[in-house]
């Protein structure tokens, strides 16, 4: 019958395995055996869960003490911060706004807004055009100090809202606004463009007239622009531009 045919299958197996292994081959693709040529079965993707809407800053009240009320409470950009909040002070209907950009170093231990060096020279400077600190309304555009005396710029815009919402509940004549971060918060400029120029502040029952000057903690720094922040003042009261003061 010719040469023997008997075949020695382990060995055979073990050859063609070591064929595959040095081919790359490694790995089963599965246990059971699968249909190559079968259609591919259709795709599956999760859905998505809708993301949550954002939610919207609470509407302000409408009536200035219950917004002094809420400016302390737990909805405002500082309310997490450390510190104390101070409230604005003055007549509700007063004839002029003053609003600074925060509360000074020492405030939070006398508990008023302006209570040192700052202030001091904030009566004298209302008193050059004829007014005392209890015929304005002052207020601040953060109720709390700030690290560093800086208002954060993530929150500027919401602080902007709120100090202009402020504004229209009072609804002054006249506003001054002393430091960068008011004429920031309420014009949207840097006082250094700011000033020299009468400004116009909209609101439910009217206009009111608006100049940008220096923070009294400026001047106290840098007393040659005590000229400078005079003629501020009395383009204040009198409601008009002043050509070429800049």
């Amino acid at each position: 019958m010719g040469a023997d045919q008997t075949i020695d299958w382990r060995n055979a197996a073990a050859s063609a395995l070591d064929w595959w292994h040095e081919a790359g081959v490694d790995t089963l693709v599965d246990d059971a055996p699968r249909d190559w040529f079968a259609a591919p079965e259709p795709l599956v993707v999760p859905a998505v869960a809708p993301a949550a809407p954002a939610v919207a800053p609470s509407a302000m009240p409408h009536l200035l003490a219950d917004f002094l009320n809420w400016r302390s409470g737990a909805e405002v950009p500082e309310a997490d911060w450390s510190g104390v909040s101070l409230s604005a002070v003055g007549p509700a209907d007063a004839t002029v706004m003053v609003l600074v950009d925060c509360p000074d170093r020492d405030d939070g231990d006398a508990g008023a807004l302006l209570s040192g060096a700052s202030g001091r020279l904030l009566d004298k400077m209302l008193a050059a055009i004829g007014l005392t600190r209890d015929e304005v309304h002052l207020a601040a555009v953060c109720a709390k100090r700030p690290t560093a005396g800086r208002i954060q710029s993530e929150v500027e815009e919401r602080l902007a809202e709120i100090a202009k919402h402020h504004i229209g509940l009072v609804a002054p004549k006249q506003l001054l606004l002393l430091g960068n971060a008011a004429s920031r918060a309420i014009l949207g400029t840097e006082l250094q463009a700011a000033r020299g120029r009468l400004h116009g502040f909209n609101h439910k029952t009217g206009e009111t007239s608006v100049v940008a000057s220096f923070h009294p903690r400026f001047l106290i720094e840098k007393p040659a622009a005590k000229a400078e922040a005079w003629k501020d003042l009395q383009m204040l009261m009198r409601g008009q531009t002043q050509e070429g003061v800049r």
